[in-house]
């Protein structure tokens, strides 16, 4: 104890520094964790949180009872996750080797501004622009086509609409992770391999793909841990909630917003928050394990 005192009022400016940060995530990351053991309750709001009475694992039942239910917002929730994931990977990568390559590097920061953007508007937003373009009477899509699809009554449309949306939204954004990589790159072995008659796909291929794949392992192992939650404005606002699309829209995310708006029981949005958790953090740490095998210097620990 005394040691570990003495280090901290040895370190005590690097301490304060941190302190702000600490406080933060102490009071918004594990101070709500509290409220877990309502996933263990039957809320009752006269009795407040812990209060009311514990009703064990029946909250988990009424989860797991309504089966189609449940199988269909987890079997969506999961698939659009791997197909977000396997595209907007594929795209963030193709998209940060494309502006290194460009010649005209003034070019390459402007486009990198402009793909930005979108990723500061909120959702709320992006719902009136898919509007534009989706709508069955006004919308520019069925305007320029000459066609009276009505997208908001067709489930089976969705999956691609979702994907658009979210590749157009983040993909700018994501590559920048990338980018930072491949501007660390020794220009030496770009130069040697050009000496040697290496071509720029070549060039491409044995040597800025391989430079970047710790960074793509690290960002798949850290996206495994979310992959039974979901982004509910895209879900939730996009789709405008409408309940003929929920076949291919339903998630477990929008799936809880519409229990607490519908009945209010926070015992049970609780206990599908909490099955959210503790599914993430096995599948991370089955990945890093996983990883640790088979390349120990890309897993996360």
């Amino acid at each position: 104890m005394k040691d570990f005192l003495r280090n901290t009022w040895k370190h005590r400016a690097h301490v304060v520094m941190a302190l702000p940060v600490f406080l933060v995530l102490f009071f918004i990351m594990y101070v709500p964790m509290a409220g877990l053991v309502m996933a263990f309750k039957k809320y009752d709001y006269t009795l407040g949180i812990f209060g009311s009475p514990w009703n064990g694992l029946e909250n988990f039942r009424i989860l797991i009872a309504s089966k189609d239910t449940f199988l269909g917002f987890t079997k969506n929730t999961v698939l659009y996750y791997l197909l977000f994931t396997a595209v907007g990977t594929f795209l963030n990568v193709s998209l940060a080797i494309a502006i290194d390559q460009l010649l005209l590097k003034k070019l390459g920061k402007t486009m990198q501004t402009l793909m930005i953007i979108p990723v500061f508007i909120s959702y709320a937003a992006v719902q009136f622009i898919v509007y534009a373009f989706i709508s069955s009477d006004t919308g520019i899509i069925n305007h320029v086509l000459g066609t009276s699809t009505r997208f908001y009554s067709t489930p089976s449309l969705w999956p691609t609409i979702l994907l658009i949306t979210k590749i157009w939204k983040d993909t700018g954004y994501g590559s920048v992770l990338y980018m930072s990589v491949l501007a660390g790159i020794d220009s030496s072995l770009y130069e040697a391999a050009e000496i040697d008659g290496a071509s720029k796909w070549q060039r491409i291929v044995h040597i800025t793909l391989p430079s970047l794949i710790p960074m793509i392992t690290v960002m798949l192992l850290l996206s495994v841990g979310n992959v039974m939650r979901s982004d509910t404005g895209l879900f939730y606002q996009v789709t405008r909630n409408s309940g003929i699309l929920y076949p291919t829209t339903q998630v477990i995310d929008s799936y809880v917003l519409n229990a607490i708006f519908k009945n209010s029981n926070f015992g049970f949005t609780a206990a599908t928050s909490l099955f959210q958790s503790v599914v993430g953090l096995l599948l991370m740490l089955f990945a890093n394990g996983v990883v640790r095998k088979s390349a120990p210097e890309d897993a996360l620990c």
